[in-house]
């Protein structure tokens, strides 16, 4: 059993080492053709970094001739095959840029916002990469209405911008969570104003009227009375939109105690 395996070894040995002979000697050909011919070859076994080499080489060899789309196109498929969605994405690019007639156009223009969306990083890191993404998926749909991919071009955008939202959500939590409230005040109205739908709405809206109220209790003698005003303003928007909201309790105080300090009665504020 042991010489059993033992053969079975070294016969796996020798075809690996007959195979990078093989390589090696492609490699070194100047016969383009044949070069050509087995970088298709490795591409459709898998083999991406090979096929990559090879390609890589080709681009050179072949650029102004009729084939130079096709090995553009197979050299950044190589390249996504070895998950560098950056240059596979450069490389879809240029086959759009310098070959617009191209039976590969279309897939590449979705190629180009697929990578970058790969490529998007996570929500608490800088975004311009989901908004790259972003745009050119939606240039592709702008482009290709009716192609079978447009489905999956909005499902990805939809993924992006949520994305985006919950950046938004982040970004203007940090400063309520640090309690630099005149600076979430802003940060929390953009992020409204910016993604209106956000999922996140109750909670940036109650962070929004919690951050106006505190910013007031903060304030000088001089600034209170405005920014009550502010915050009672905030607070009547709120109830009308989530009047079942967990946090009505809170609110609620929030009402009471500017209310008092402004010497405000409810039909000063015309509630009904």
């Amino acid at each position: 059993m042991k010489m059993r395996f033992l053969g079975i070894g070294l016969l796996t040995i020798l075809l690996i080492t007959a195979s990078c002979g093989d390589y090696n000697k492609i490699v070194k050909s100047t016969d383009y053709e044949f070069k050509y011919k087995k970088a298709i070859e490795y591409y459709e076994y898998g083999e991406y970094v090979r096929s990559a080499t090879l390609f890589r080489e080709l681009v050179n060899i072949y650029r102004g001739t009729s084939r130079a789309d096709k090995i553009y196109y197979y050299y950044a498929k190589s390249m996504i095959g070895q998950k560098d969605y950056l240059m596979a994405g450069h490389y879809f690019k240029s086959l759009v840029k310098e070959f617009p007639t191209s039976e590969y156009v279309e897939e590449a223009q979705f190629m180009i916002g697929y990578c970058s969306y790969l490529l998007s990083p996570k929500a608490r890191l800088d975004q311009q990469v989901t908004q790259e993404a972003i745009d050119a998926l939606q240039l592709y749909i702008n482009l290709y209405p009716y192609s079978d991919r447009v489905e999956e071009a909005n499902r990805l955008i939809d993924e992006l911008v949520d994305k985006l939202v919950y950046k938004s959500y982040l970004s203007a939590k940090l400063y309520y969570d640090f309690e630099q409230y005149k600076a979430a005040v802003i940060a929390l109205g953009n992020s409204l104003d910016k993604y209106p739908e956000s999922k996140y709405r109750e909670e940036l809206k109650f962070m929004l009227l919690k951050s106006k109220y505190l910013l007031a209790e903060k304030s000088v003698v001089d600034k209170q009375s405005e920014r009550y005003t502010n915050a009672l303003d905030e607070y009547f928007s709120f109830i009308d939109e989530y009047p079942e909201s967990d946090h009505r309790k809170e609110v609620d105080k929030f009402y009471e105690k500017a209310s008092e300090i402004l010497n405000y009665k409810e039909e000063d504020l015309n509630i009904n």
